[in-house]
């Protein structure tokens, strides 16, 4: 990835487009009224919404893992989405209710809506990968004889961009809509906090500087916008941190 490209991707984290954890998983744990689930310092898994369940077949994993290597490679910048198992995020995400679309109105109809209005798609979202996924390989199979999992890699940018300019359209979904939801999880594999199962061992937030999920900041609120040189903790904290 170009230097451009990372400076867009720090900017869009630093905005808090993708920070900490996604929006749906703010709203289960704190949009309902429930209190915060877990007693802090005393060494309890907080539940983070998320189990080890897992959505992809072997095959489909392997072809969002290559389709993220694109989107966030690994380069001389800095480690990628296949470091950061960004793709272990968004099976997670989409064996729950995100994948589900559990907490949203699906019902139609569903006319095409503005780029503001976020997702409008009549599919949830595992089903969107479901057949985004078949019929990305449908293309890929017609066009060079292969499932996109095989093509090398300039064939896959071809692929890809050619997805993102609407130069490809799918039968069943929109294939913009499909490269968007991905070019949108794989950031968010990419920066979310570690329990989610993406962004390991805080690579995400090591390239951007991201101190991470701790309990006070206000010792650093004036520090008139000096760089912060302090190791990022995820919410699970780090072992000195909890009381034996």
């Amino acid at each position: 990835m170009n230097i451009e490209r990372r400076r867009v991707l720090k900017t869009l984290f630093l905005a808090g487009t993708a920070l900490a954890a996604p929006q749906w998983v703010f709203g289960r744990e704190y949009g309902r009224g429930q209190g915060v689930p877990w007693e802090p310092l005393t060494g309890d898994i907080p539940y983070h919404g998320t189990l080890e369940e897992r959505f992809f077949t072997s095959q489909e994993r392997e072809t969002v893992a290559a389709v993220f290597a694109i989107l966030i490679p690994s380069d001389e910048d800095g480690p990628g989405a296949a470091e950061a198992e960004a793709v272990t995020f968004i099976d997670r995400q989409l064996a729950g209710f995100y994948g589900a679309a559990q907490h949203w109105y699906m019902k139609g109809p569903f006319p095409k809506g503005a780029a503001t209005q976020g997702y409008q798609s009549e599919h949830p979202p595992a089903q969107l990968y479901r057949l985004g996924l078949r019929e990305l390989d449908l293309h890929c199979e017609r066009e060079f004889g292969v499932p996109f999992r095989r093509l090398s890699e300039d064939d896959r940018h071809s692929v890809l961009e050619g997805l993102d300019n609407e130069e490809i359209e799918f039968t069943d979904l929109s294939a913009k809509t499909f490269f968007d939801l991905m070019l949108e999880n794989v950031i968010e594999g990419f920066f979310s906090d570690p329990i989610y199962g993406g962004n390991r061992d805080l690579i995400g937030w090591r390239y951007v500087g991201f101190p991470g999920a701790r309990y006070d900041y206000r010792e650093f609120v004036n520090h008139n916008g000096a760089r912060l040189d302090l190791p990022p903790v995820g919410l699970m904290g780090r072992p000195a941190w909890v009381r034996n």
